[in-house]
């Protein structure tokens, strides 16, 4: 059983496919072209759990799709999670989504377009010659990251929820880290007498937040680990993300 007060492997997947971190889609027997045109411009998830990915309309994954004509084409797509702060080993995860990929057109093209800008208002237009639309039917995906590693389901990748914060994890975390720094700091007073003679004269990093709570990372000259402090109850926005911060920084005076 995934402990409830966490992501499960699952909405862990759907946030990094949803997010904002680097993503590449791989094809067996297609290598990128030197223009990096094997990244998605922009992605999203329709409610049939399929992963939309506008992509330009020259890249091989177009050019593979265009060529299989009817036929759906084996992809992988795959999503390194860089921590948008300063710390040491920045990255906090990879996962991969295979499956299937086909081009949407039609009346569909219209859905997926919608979808598109709706996860991404200032990207390019979908309906543009320029770009392609592509459908990624999920077979399968994984997840290797801060809180461990699975295999997960394609009902299960349907079923879960990206993280309400992940749009806005990356400048909340810099906002932290630029501008309340001592207040990270001070979080290290509501650890236990052990944990605080280990982080002592340590840097303190906010390195993840989601609905349920905030990674810190202490580093020190050669090491460093992180602490967990969550939330009492999930938060659902921003708004109750700022209300649930403010609470932990006053318990830590």
């Amino acid at each position: 059983m995934e402990d409830l007060r966490q992501p499960s492997a699952a909405e862990r997947v759907r946030t990094l496919v949803e997010s904002r971190v680097s993503a590449a889609l791989s094809i067996p027997g297609i290598e990128p072209d030197e223009l990096g045109s094997g990244v998605p411009e922009s992605r999203a998830v329709n409610t049939d759990g399929d992963v939309i990915l506008l992509v330009p309309a020259d890249s091989p994954a177009a050019r593979a799709v265009a060529h299989a004509q009817d036929d759906e084409a084996t992809a992988v797509m795959e999503i390194t999670d860089v921590a948008p702060v300063s710390v040491p080993h920045r990255i906090r995860g990879r996962a991969r989504v295979a499956g299937w990929l086909t081009a949407v057109r039609g009346p569909a093209l219209d859905e997926a377009a919608k979808l598109l800008a709706a996860h991404d208002p200032t990207g390019p237009s979908a309906h543009s010659r320029r770009w392609t639309v592509l459908r990624l039917e999920v077979g399968e995906a994984y997840v290797d990251d801060l809180w461990g590693e699975k295999h997960i389901e394609p009902e299960d990748f349907l079923a879960a929820e990206a993280d309400p914060l992940c749009r806005h994890e990356a400048e909340l975390l810099q906002h932290l880290a630029t501008a309340h720094p001592d207040q990270v700091e001070r979080l290290q007073h509501l650890l236990g007498e052990d944990a605080l003679r280990l982080v002592d004269r340590r840097r303190a990093v906010p390195l993840a937040l989601d609905r349920y709570g905030m990674r810190v990372r202490f580093c020190g000259p050669y090491d460093g680990f992180d602490v967990r402090f969550e939330f009492p109850e999930p938060v659902r926005d921003v708004s109750g993300l700022r209300r649930e911060m403010h609470r932990l920084f006053e318990a830590a005076h």
